[in-house]
């Protein structure tokens, strides 16, 4: 039997999907920060088990383990990368400063810049210019870069980043400096602009090349440490790594550029929300993954999640490679419930697995979203928690809420609610804004729910959002580790090239994307895939003079190397498909200007099996019996409310609200006003029936 094993760590959880022939099996276990790789082998021992093999045999017959992964997210959020230094053209320190300008907020004055990865001690230029057109203008001192390696090494930095102008056109001085830095500096971590993006404007450039160099030794370390367990475990073939652009690729390309595995974890579950609602017969799709530390929510238009390269900030920090579109915030079933001055809170700071909320019983104080779940009696000390691995204990949670409540003057149960209401409120208000910032309404779309709170809340954000149709399917608990198993292996990447559309240099567009295809050639073929199977997607970036941002859009679709469509009409073309998709992003055209190119990008895939996801209600439809019936508050006030047991419950079946759905993994909760159907793939679909 092979195996193919999705692995998706999250800040409370683990989460595994194993694709076993058309089945798929589903387990989380409780993530382990000290070490995460530990969490890894022990999901993948207990997979072993549930098959019924020695872990050796089982890693033996896996032909592809596939792993998302938050690493570099959590080292931005905590601040405790490697300690970085910046080796730049002279002029041009204080480049990551400007920020191009930009402000999170224009009208806050009290608001701080983002802390500095590379203070000003830790940002040395040395003497060296080249120009726009590749031309060396001024040869590079290489005494000073000597110079400012010695001055590094004093400060004990670990990791360079190299950003010179226009290295992105000719990289030749880039790559003498990161030459000499080896000499100077063994075994520091090199990051070479050229190498991280290779493309303008140079602070796209530099932040994305700074953040890479500060978060690569640990994403690196930890790869590399995890592959050498899986090695010794007895797993044989490739760890391919989930990348931020929705698709995987090696350990060896991943380790390149590890900034590419930066919010990872969140583009696995779009990119298999995106195939489920295809499926499902529903591409357009608004998804909400509610976990334990956080809340992430995406849009899917027209069957695909689209990685987008450009203005991506992440933790205030600008990072310019694709990646798939995934707005986080800090709500999730971890998340601390406070008072302050007088207002009740809820979150961005969460319990995480350890020690996790008061109701796991491994010592935490402060009450949580999922303590106040256990309040409402929509999760239950009774039944089996995260797959049955560990239980939920009321004990000490209703004095946490007493203790909350106490200066509102109200009670313990009461406040539970009110945390409730407010979580609630932050995760629809937080969809409002992106989905009006984007142009987009709710009411037109489905919502696709995953994570282990998603579909806990789902139809009542629905509802409150106009919303008449939500999705939530039976692997939803584990939605980012079943995304990394649909994700096909792909390289994205792009080169800079600016020139009038209706004069371009058809010999520099086919140099640069032969170039790119050649780097995807030799990463796939080391990979062990075949040539002939790799699909290429050749793409441009172009604009209206004057604009700051560049649209993408496709202008070829066929194999790798295959250039034959660059020829004296592809200009004529590429206008036509930008005005094309101009109208589509901002509803107009300029009719008399001509735009112009500022990059090419080419986007190559493998396909690889992806797990089966079945649509339709062919069953015919019967009224589910309820297990039992449990007193809870789903909105309502409490009420005796009926308890089903999704092992129970088959294709067919339907549930009217309010109810309560146990899964093994999850708890869907059938708010009053809606009904759960089950359909043919075991999923649930929830329909708004009364106003």
């Amino acid at each position: 039997m092979a195996y193919r094993v999705g692995i998706d760590i999250g800040g409370t959880f683990t989460d595994f999907a194993l694709l076993k022939g058309a089945d798929v099996i589903l387990h989380k276990n409780l993530s382990t920060p000290e070490d995460r790789s530990i969490g890894v082998m022990t999901g993948l021992e207990k997979l072993a088990r549930m098959e019924g093999v020695p872990l050796s045999d089982f890693l033996g017959q896996c032909d592809a383990i596939v792993h998302g992964t938050t690493i570099a997210d959590n080292t931005l959020i905590e601040m405790n990368g490697a300690l970085t230094g910046l080796i730049t053209t002279e002029g041009f320190r204080d480049e990551i400063e400007y920020r191009r300008g930009f402000k999170e907020d224009i009208w806050d004055v009290r608001l701080e810049p983002p802390k500095q990865i590379t203070p000003r001690r830790r940002r040395l230029t040395v003497p060296e210019r080249i120009l726009h057109d590749g031309a060396v203008h001024k040869p590079l001192d290489e005494a000073a870069v000597r110079v400012a390696c010695g001055r590094l090494k004093k400060q004990n930095v670990e990791s360079v980043a190299i950003s010179l102008l226009f290295s992105f056109v000719n990289p030749a001085h880039e790559r003498r400096v990161a030459e000499i830095v080896r000499e100077e500096m063994p075994g520091v971590h090199i990051s070479p602009s050229h190498e991280v993006l290779s493309r303008g404007p140079e602070y796209d450039r530099t932040s994305t090349t700074v953040v890479n160099a500060y978060v690569a030794p640990r994403v690196t370390s930890y790869i590399e440490k995890l592959v050498s367990r899986l090695r010794a475990a007895g797993y044989r073939n490739q760890l391919m790594v989930m990348q931020a652009s929705g698709g995987v690729m090696t350990k060896d390309y991943i380790e390149g550029s590890p900034i590419r595995v930066l919010a990872s974890g969140p583009a696995g579950g779009v990119v298999g929300s995106a195939h489920v609602g295809s499926a499902k017969g529903y591409p357009n799709l608004l998804c909400v993954d509610m976990g334990g530390t956080s809340y992430d929510m995406s849009v899917v238009v027209n069957g695909a999640a689209p990685a987008e390269a450009g203005w991506n900030m992440h933790h205030r920090y600008l990072i310019g490679v694709p990646m798939v579109k995934v707005e986080t915030h800090g709500a999730g079933g971890g998340s601390i419930c406070s008072v302050n001055n007088g207002v009740l809170e809820v979150g961005p700071a969460s319990a995480g697995a350890d020690p996790g909320p008061i109701c796991y019983g491994r010592g935490g104080k402060a009450p949580t979203i999922t303590d106040a779940l256990l309040m409402l009696g929509i999760l239950s000390p009774d039944a089996g928690f995260a797959g049955g691995s560990f239980q939920l204990k009321k004990d000490g949670v209703e004095a946490a809420f007493a203790a909350l409540a106490d200066p509102l003057g109200y009670s313990a149960e009461d406040a539970a609610f009110d945390c409730w209401r407010v979580v609630n409120a932050n995760m629809t208000q937080a969809v409002r804004r992106t989905t009006a910032g984007k142009g987009i309404d709710p009411k037109d779309m489905v919502m696709l729910a995953y994570g282990g709170n998603g579909p806990a809340f789902a139809a009542i954000q629905a509802e409150e959002l106009g919303i008449e149709k939500v999705l939530a399917p039976k692997a939803s608990p584990t939605f980012s580790a079943l995304g990394a198993l649909v994700a096909n292996p792909s390289i994205d990447e792009e080169r800079s090239y600016i020139a009038p559309a209706d004069a371009l240099d058809i010999g520099k567009l086919k140099s640069l994307w032969s170039e790119l295809g050649k780097r995807a050639e030799t990463y796939f073929t080391g990979a062990k895939f075949g040539k002939a199977d790799i699909k290429a997607k050749y793409q441009m970036n172009m604009r209206y003079g004057g604009q700051n941002w560049a649209l993408t859009f496709d202008i070829h679709e066929g194999a790798l190397h295959d250039l034959s469509f660059v020829d004296a009409g592809i200009g004529a073309r590429a206008i036509e498909a930008f005005n094309q998709r101009h109208t589509e992003e901002y509803g107009h055209i300029r009719e008399h200007e001509t735009p112009e190119i500022t990059g090419v990008r080419l986007a190559t895939f493998v396909d690889t099996p992806s797990p089966p996801a079945a649509k339709g209600f062919g069953a015919r439809a019967a009224a589910a019996k309820p297990a039992k019936t449990r007193r809870a508050n789903l909105g309502k006030g409490f009420k005796d409310t009926n308890v089903y047991l999704g092992d129970d419950l088959k294709p067919g079946h339907e549930i009217m609200g309010p109810a309560i759905i146990e899964e093994t993994f999850t708890t869907i909760v059938v708010y009053p006003g809606w009904r759960a159907a089950i359909d043919d793939a075991g999923d649930y679909e929830l329909t708004r029936v009364a106003g």
